[in-house]
């Protein structure tokens, strides 16, 4: 069975950086438009930072522009989000998805629905 599977959450303060990896299985990831999502509680779900499998092109949310980077490593058949200067509004349970056709980032990242694959979720919390 396919899946993606995130790690590196936890707990920072403000200020502080965390890495998130998104590894997937059973798929190869450069067949796939990618992106990271977050949702706070009680909050709707957010595109964060997303992948056009097509050209590469990068999107980010204003609310991380600058500092948040998403990348990816073919080799490794996983993405990341490197995540700089934390603030405690960054506190959400974070997601990867993935899906096999190519996307316009900004478009994956705010509009798209039905993505072929879901992580289930790391938990960043951001102290004061």
């Amino acid at each position: 069975e396919a899946r993606l599977v995130e790690s590196g959450g936890g707990l920072v303060q403000a200020g502080g950086s965390l890495r998130l990896s998104c590894k997937a299985s059973r798929l190869l990831l450069n067949d796939y438009s990618i992106g990271w999502f977050r949702q706070a509680p009680g909050k709707e779900r957010e595109g964060v930072s997303c992948i056009d499998m097509s050209d590469g092109n990068t999107y980010y949310a204003d609310s991380v522009k600058g500092r948040f980077t998403i990348s990816s490593d073919y080799a490794k058949n996983t993405f990341y989000l490197e995540m700089n200067s934390l603030k405690p509004e960054d506190t959400a349970t974070y997601y990867c998805a993935a899906e096999r056709a190519p996307v316009v980032a900004e478009t994956f990242c705010l509009y798209y629905n039905g993505m072929d694959y879901w992580g289930k979720g790391t938990l960043v919390t951001v102290s004061t």
